[in-house]
C-alpha cells in the first residue's frame, strides 16, 4: 500500500494561500488546511478559509486561536488605522499592517502539526514580487526558518522526516498567480483578501492587499469575482 503524501498548507482565505492548496493538491498531497484566529480586525477571511477547504475536500481543516493582540504593533492587530489608496507595494518602507513576527509563528504551528502527522511537507503563501515588504515574506526568510526546523523537531532529528518550507508563489506576479490557480480550477469568489472590509465584509477597494489584487486581475485581463464597496464619494 502506498504511503499517503501528507501537507500542511497554511490558509488565510485568501488569493494566494487559495492558490497554494490548488498547487499542493495537484502535487498529489492529501491536504491539512491550517488557520489562525490572532486577532486580526476581521473574521471574514476565516468565513472565506472555511469556504475553500470545504470547496478542495481538505483532510482536517484546523482553527487555532492565538492572541497578537496581546503585542499589537500593527494595524491588523492594534487600534493603528489601515493606510488606504496608497499602494506600499515596491516602496522601501516597512507599511504599518506587517504584524511582528506572524509567519514565525504561522509557521511554528505549522511545523509541529506536521511532525505529529509524520510528514515534512509545509506550504507557505509569500510572495516577494507583488507584496507589500514584509520581512517574513523574503526567500532568506523562508529558507532560514527550514534550516532551523531541521535543527529544531525531533522527527527531523532523528530522521524520520525532512522540513521542506514550501513557498511556490516566491517568485510570481500576482497575475502569474491568478492564472496558475484558474488553471488548477479556483473560484476567486470564495476568497477575501480584504485589510479592512465595509461591516457587511464587502472589500474596501483600497487597502494595499485590495490594490495588490487588483493589479492582479488587471494584469490577468480577468474580472475580479468579488464585490468591492462603493468608493468614497461615489
Amino acid at each position: 500500500m502506498m504511503e499517503e503524501k501528507k501537507a500542511v498548507v497554511l490558509l488565510s482565505g485568501g488569493l494566494d494561500s487559495t492558490t497554494l492548496l490548488a498547487m499542493a493538491r495537484q502535487e498529489g498531497f492529501v491536504l491539512y488546511g491550517l488557520t489562525f484566529r490572532y486577532g486580526q480586525r476581521h473574521l471574514h477571511e476565516l468565513e472565506a478559509a472555511r469556504r475553500v477547504a470545504d470547496y478542495f475536500q481538505v483532510r482536517e481543516h484546523r482553527v487555532v486561536d492565538i492572541d497578537l493582540r496581546a503585542f499589537g504593533g500593527s494595524a491588523l492587530t492594534a487600534d493603528i488605522e489601515v493606510p488606504k489608496g496608497k499602494g506600499t507595494a515596491g516602496s522601501a518602507e516597512i507599511p504599518v499592517t506587517y504584524v511582528p513576527a506572524r509567519n514565525t509563528i504561522f509557521l511554528s504551528y505549522a511545523l509541529a502539526w506536521a511532525e505529529v502527522l509524520g510528514c515534512g511537507d509545509i506550504f507557505i503563501g509569500v510572495n516577494a514580487v507583488d507584496y507589500s515588504g514584509y520581512p517574513d515574506c523574503r526567500p532568506e526568510f523562508v529558507a532560514a526558518f527550514e534550516k532551523l526546523a531541521n535543527l529544531a523537531v525531533k522527527a527531523a532529528v532523528e530522521g524520520k522526516i525532512t522540513v521542506s518550507i514550501r513557498a511556490p508563489l516566491m517568485f510570481l506576479s500576482k497575475g502569474e498567480i491568478i492564472r496558475a490557480g484558474l488553471k488548477l480550477g479556483v473560484d476567486y469568489g470564495l476568497t477575501h483578501t480584504c485589510y479592512d472590509p465595509a461591516p457587511g465584509g464587502l472589500a474596501c477597494g483600497r487597502c494595499d492587499s485590495c490594490l495588490l489584487r487588483k493589479k492582479g486581475f488587471d494584469e490577468a485581463g480577468l474580472t475580479d469575482p468579488i464585490a468591492y464597496a462603493p468608493l468614497p464619494g461615489t
